[in-house]
């Protein structure tokens, strides 16, 4: 089982956002089950069980983990194929953010269209490199910090965005033979916090959310690196550095 995977065809989108069937991954994903085991814990007759199993499976989102006899039958023990699953914006091709449309550093929304381009291009470059049965060098970079005012928060987005600049015209070469385009992204944005609301929905502090939100994105083809600011705990490591294209994926 895979510990997450990208769902970018349309019809499998639309499968494993029924209510039903997402409780059925959600359960596959903790043990395999027969339709029979599952039925009575999602209070449904196995035989409606089975069939939301067998769309599930005609999409690959769930497989067989084994089958078993109980008495006369034998049971196919099902399990998901992977512990959570991301929709990519391929799912809604005619109407996927473009990032390249609307550039603003300062634009949460902006910064989403970045986000979404990362889940498309990583999902496709995951597909690529398991059909290619290669590995994919990625990199990524996941910080937390807490700034002390909007102030120094914008002094840290100035100085992120010169090292990162520079960083980038030194190693750079858009002439080398060989060489391959990467995507670097850092976004700076709001924390949410970890309690819902009453509707269920994560909330972000107000004070920092009227203070806006930063995106440095720089030059350099598919990868893309995100640092992420927080209250203040030691940094964590994860920048997505990806290789361009399924059929070069080996690490350099």
């Amino acid at each position: 089982m895979l510990d997450v995977t990208v769902i970018e065809d349309p019809e499998a989108a639309a499968v494993s956002l029924d209510p039903t069937r997402a409780r059925l991954l959600a359960e596959l994903a903790s043990a395999p089950a027969s339709a029979a085991m599952l039925a009575g814990r999602v209070g449904l007759p196995r035989q409606k069980v089975n069939y939301h199993l067998k769309a599930l499976e005609r999409h690959g989102l769930v497989e067989l983990a084994g089958e078993r006899r109980k008495g006369n039958v034998t049971e196919r023990l099902m399990r998901a194929t992977a512990a959570s699953y991301v929709i990519s914006p391929l799912a809604l091709a005619a109407v996927q953010p473009d990032p390249d449309r609307f550039r603003d550093q300062l634009s949460a929304r902006w910064l989403l269209a970045l986000g979404a381009r990362l889940v498309r291009d990583v999902g496709t470059l995951i597909t690529g490199a398991a059909k290619a049965r290669k590995r994919l060098a990625t990199y990524a970079l996941d910080g937390e910090v807490r700034f002390a005012s909007a102030a120094d928060r914008a002094a840290f987005v100035q100085e992120l965005t010169a090292g990162v600049s520079a960083l980038i015209r030194k190693y750079d070469a858009p002439d080398a033979e060989g060489g391959r385009d990467h995507r670097i992204v850092v976004a700076v944005h709001p924390t949410v916090k970890d309690q819902p609301t009453a509707d269920g929905q994560p909330t972000v502090d107000d004070r920092v959310a009227a203070e806006g939100r930063s995106a440095v994105d720089g030059r350099s083809e598919p990868a893309d690196g995100r640092t992420t600011t927080r209250d203040r705990r030691p940094a964590r490591d994860h920048t997505s550095v990806r290789e361009r294209s399924a059929p070069d994926l080996d690490p350099q």
